[in-house]
């Protein structure tokens, strides 16, 4: 995969974000309500990304400066290509630009009906974190959080 830093509006980018809200729909009943603007995922604060595999746009995600750390959102791959490590990919790439951004620790925040993303995160080295945003109390969502880099790095 190919993993390509593009504005949170690039086409490819609202195209994967669509299919993920419409995915939340199927899931939950309901779209991600957390508030995000475009801006926070620009530098120096933030970036978004695209995987390509040859030259399709097949997964995307992004981080965001948040409450003292680096925040993944909207991490998506698209369901005819799962399987294959392109969330893991992803993944990586984020926790390694967040690090040369200069965070250390990075947060994110999944729920009961998307045990892939919860086997993904755990599997990642994630451990369970400290609630925050409008789903803390949530009795359906899982906060995760995770050193990266190294002090000095």
């Amino acid at each position: 995969m190919d993993i390509r830093t593009v504005a949170y509006s690039h086409p490819d980018a609202r195209a994967l974000i669509a299919e993920l809200q419409k995915e939340y729909v199927d899931r939950y009943g309901d779209e991600d309500e957390t508030p995000v603007a475009p801006e926070e995922f620009a530098p120096p604060h933030g970036a978004f990304a695209v995987g390509y595999d040859d030259g399709r746009p097949v997964a995307c995600g992004g981080w965001r400066a948040f409450g003292g750390a680096a925040e993944v959102k909207r991490m998506y791959v698209r369901a005819q290509d799962r399987g294959r490590g392109l969330a893991r990919a992803m993944l990586a790439h984020l926790e390694a630009d967040a690090a040369r951004a200069g965070w250390r620790r990075v947060l994110l925040m999944t729920g009961d009906l998307q045990p892939e993303a919860v086997a993904l995160y755990r599997s990642s080295g994630y451990a369970p974190a400290e609630p925050w945003g409008p789903y803390a109390d949530d009795p359906l969502a899982h906060f995760y959080a995770k050193e990266v880099g190294r002090p000095g790095a």
